[in-house]
């Protein structure tokens, strides 16, 4: 079941820096994740961001639970910017 849901999520060269998004958005993995730990939840993240979806959410956490260093880098390299 990993396999469905990190198909959602894509890295394109050139489009946020390379970051792995969902599907073809410019929503980053990372950018969600970080929201998260501020304390947003769920569903005010459904709420806030036009079209994303309860499976974007899924394929999000489970991307970033599979890719922890990954994602910690990039929201840390982005704080910096």
């Amino acid at each position: 079941m990993a396999t469905a849901a990190t198909s959602w999520v894509s890295k394109t060269p050139g489009i946020c820096g390379g970051s792995a998004c969902i599907r073809d958005t410019r929503i980053t993995v990372w950018g969600l994740v970080e929201w998260r730990r501020l304390g947003r939840s769920d569903a005010d993240l459904l709420q806030s961001i036009r079209g994303l979806t309860p499976s974007d959410l899924d394929s999000a956490w489970e991307y970033a639970a599979n890719h922890a260093e990954e994602i910690d880098e990039a929201i840390h390299r982005n704080a910096e910017a």
